[in-house]
C-alpha cells in the first residue's frame, strides 16, 4: 500500500522550481516578485540588514527621507504601472510647479523644461537663449539643416559627440554636462548617448534632427500612459525628461514589495552576503556564511563589478566584460528653519556646470519646494535640501576629486554651496539636523560602447540557460529603465 502522498511507480514526481536571488536592492526585489508569481520557491539573500539598495530612507529631524531615488522619469509608464500594481496609484504626485535651476560660470539660470538630457527641442525658446545666448542659440539652430546621418552612422557614439556636432558647444558645455553630471554623476565625453536616452539616435534618423528627436520624446512621455504624465511645465526636469514622485517618498515603492514578497512566501535573508557560487548538476549552490543554499536558477542583482566578481569562478567568460566600478556619490540632506527659503528662489533645485567656480556639489534639490507633501510634513519656514558630491571625470567614472571627504568636511562644503546656489545665506544656526548618505560605486557608468557589452553578458547568461544579471548597471541608470528590464530578463530566464 502507497504512503499519503507518494507517487506510482513510473508515475513522475512534480518538483517545485527554486530559485537564489542575491542582492535586496530594487532590481533584486523585482526579480524576486517575477519569480514568485510564477509559482517559483525563492530565496533573496542581502548582505546589509536594509533593503531597497539606492531606494532607501532616512530620517532626519524626524522626517522620514528618501536616502537616494527621491523621483522617476515619466518618458515610460513601467514604475507607474508597478506603482499602481502594489496599491500606490493614488500616492503618485508631480513636482510642485517652478522648475530647476542651472548655475553656470557666470551665474544662474532658469534651466530649459522642454529638454532630455539638457538637449533642447527648440534652441529659441526663451530659457534656452538666455543659457546660451544669440550665438549659441544660432549654433544650435543649425542642427536642422544637417544630414541626419551626422551622429548616427557610428555603432556607439558619446553623448558628448553627438550634442557638439549637432548643436555645438554652448549646448554641451551649459545645458547637457549639468544635467549629465547631476544625474548620472558622469562626463559626457564617455557616457554612451544610446544607454542614457535610448531611442535618441534612432529619433534623429527619422525626424531629420536631433531638436525634433528631443520633442518626439518629450510628447511621447506626456502621452505615456499611468496614474500621472507630468507636461514640461510640471515640475522639475531631473534628467531633462518630466518626472513624477510618490506621496510619503519613492522609499514607500519598497515597503510595498516587501509586504508583497513575503505574501507569496518568498524567503527574505537579510544581514546575508553571498561569498561564492558554484554550479552543481541540478544548477546552482550558493555559499553565503558558511550556509549553502541551492537552487535550480540563479539571479544576480548587485553592482556590476561585484557580479562578476562572483561569477567568474562559475563562468569565466564573464571575467573580460567586468565593467568600471561607477563613481563615489555623498549625498548631505540639510534640515533648515530658514523662512527666506518659502520663496523658492531656485524653484525646485539647481544643478551645477562642472566649470562653475567655486561650487563643490554637482547638484541641489530644494525637496520641500519639490514636493507639496514634503513641505506640509516639514512645516512652515521648515525646508529640506539635499546636496550631491561626486563626479566621473572624462576616464572612465573615475572621481574627479577622488580624495576622501569626512562627513564634518561634506556638512562644511554643504553650508557654502546651498548659501551660493539658493541665493540666501544658510548657516550651521539654521541647521535643525543633518545627515550624510554615501552611495560607493552604486551608480552604474554607461560608458562609451557599454550597450555592446551588455549584449554580450546576456548572450552569456542566455546560453546558460539557468542564470540572469539584472540590474543599473546592465539596464541603464534610473529607475524606470530599472524597472522595465527586470521582469523582462527574469520571464527569459523562465521561458
Amino acid at each position: 500500500m502507497e504512503a499519503a502522498g507518494s507517487a506510482a511507480a513510473g508515475t513522475p514526481v512534480e518538483t517545485v522550481q527554486t530559485a537564489v536571488v542575491v542582492g535586496g536592492g530594487i532590481s533584486g526585489l523585482l526579480a524576486a516578485r517575477t519569480l514568485a508569481r510564477a509559482g517559483v520557491r525563492t530565496t533573496v539573500m542581502e548582505a546589509s540588514d536594509v533593503w531597497g539598495g539606492c531606494v532607501g530612507s532616512h530620517v532626519v529631524a524626524g522626517l522620514t527621507l528618501d536616502s537616494g531615488a527621491e523621483s522617476f522619469a515619466t518618458r515610460s509608464s513601467a514604475v507607474a504601472d508597478l506603482a499602481a500594481e502594489l496599491g500606490l496609484a493614488e500616492s503618485i504626485v508631480a513636482p510642485n510647479p517652478g522648475g530647476a535651476w542651472v548655475q553656470l560660470p557666470d551665474g544662474p539660470r532658469e534651466l530649459p523644461r522642454t529638454g532630455v538630457l539638457g538637449i533642447p527641442a527648440n534652441p529659441w525658446d526663451p530659457e534656452v537663449r538666455r543659457s546660451l545666448g544669440l550665438a549659441g542659440s544660432l549654433r544650435a539652430s543649425f542642427d536642422k539643416l544637417l544630414p541626419a546621418s551626422l551622429g548616427t552612422k557610428a555603432e556607439a557614439t558619446s553623448v558628448s559627440a553627438l550634442v557638439r556636432a549637432r548643436m555645438g558647444r554652448r549646448v554641451l558645455e551649459r545645458l547637457v554636462a549639468p544635467v549629465v553630471g547631476g544625474v548620472h554623476s558622469a562626463d559626457p565625453d564617455v557616457l554612451d548617448i544610446d544607454m542614457v536616452a535610448p531611442g535618441l539616435r534612432a529619433g534623429i534618423k527619422a525626424r531629420g534632427s536631433l531638436a525634433a528627436a528631443v520633442a518626439a520624446q518629450r510628447n511621447g512621455t506626456q502621452r505615456s500612459g499611468g496614474a500621472i504624465a507630468p507636461t514640461p511645465s510640471a515640475g522639475l526636469q531631473k534628467a531633462g525628461s518630466a518626472v513624477a514622485g510618490l506621496r510619503g517618498g519613492m522609499h514607500t515603492l519598497i515597503s510595498a514589495l516587501l509586504a508583497e514578497l513575503r505574501s507569496e512566501g518568498v524567503t527574505l535573508l537579510g544581514g546575508t552576503r553571498a561569498d561564492a557560487v558554484m554550479r552543481t548538476a541540478d544548477g546552482w549552490r550558493i555559499s553565503a556564511g558558511g550556509t549553502a543554499h541551492d537552487a535550480g536558477l540563479l539571479v544576480v542583482a548587485v553592482e556590476g563589478p561585484a557580479a562578476v566578481e562572483l561569477l567568474t569562478d562559475a563562468l569565466p567568460d564573464l571575467a573580460s566584460r567586468r565593467p568600471e566600478p561607477g563613481p563615489d556619490v555623498s549625498l548631505v540632506t540639510l534640515v533648515v528653519d530658514l523662512p527666506q527659503l518659502d520663496a523658492r528662489p531656485r524653484g525646485t533645485g539647481v544643478l551645477v556646470a562642472p566649470q562653475s567656480p567655486g561650487i563643490q556639489a554637482k547638484a541641489l534639490t530644494h525637496a520641500t519646494a519639490k514636493w507639496g507633501w514634503l513641505a506640509d510634513q516639514a512645516g512652515p519656514g521648515t525646508h529640506v535640501v539635499r546636496l550631491s558630491y561626486g563626479r566621473g571625470d572624462a576616464r572612465h567614472g573615475v572621481q574627479a576629486h577622488p580624495e576622501p571627504r569626512t562627513d564634518a568636511g561634506l556638512f562644511e562644503a554643504a553650508l557654502k554651496d546651498a548659501s551660493t546656489l539658493l541665493s540666501v545665506p544658510v548657516t550651521a544656526g539654521d541647521i535643525v539636523d543633518w545627515d550624510v548618505v554615501r552611495w560607493g560605486g552604486a551608480l552604474p557608468f554607461a560608458s562609451l560602447g557599454h550597450r555592446g557589452r551588455v549584449a554580450e553578458v546576456r548572450s552569456i547568461c542566455a546560453a546558460d540557460g539557468t542564470l540572469a544579471l539584472v540590474g543599473g548597471w546592465l539596464s541603464g541608470n534610473g529607475l524606470a529603465a530599472i524597472v522595465a528590464d527586470t521582469p523582462k530578463q527574469v520571464r527569459q530566464l523562465l521561458s
